[in-house]
């Protein structure tokens, strides 16, 4: 299995409508792909929160291969969504990871 997990700086001026729009929106697109199984949003707790919330967004899928699919069809789109709601109020990092 696979874990595409995307950490994110959120401004706090935005937070709570981030959250909102990750949770109704943009990870219901995400899972309506149909290459992933499972998806959850997670506070980071224990960070510098000075300026802005940390997030971890996490996606599972069953193989590497669907989540090719998901980065060469879907993801620009996904991305530029996102910046066009919230700008650069928010940072993200991304990170694949094979769960064993």
């Amino acid at each position: 299995m696979i874990l595409y997990n995307v950490t994110l700086k959120v401004e706090h001026s935005v937070s709570v409508a981030w959250v909102q729009w990750m949770k109704t929106e943009h990870m219901k697109d995400l899972m309506d792909t149909g290459l992933f199984i499972e998806c959850r949003l997670c506070h980071i707790l224990e960070q510098d929160e000075s300026d802005g919330t940390t997030y971890s967004a996490q996606y599972f899928c069953e193989s590497l291969d669907q989540y090719n699919m998901y980065i060469d069809n879907y993801a620009k789109d996904m991305r530029e969504k996102a910046f066009r709601a919230f700008g650069n109020k928010f940072v993200a990092f991304r990170t694949v990871m094979e769960i064993i």
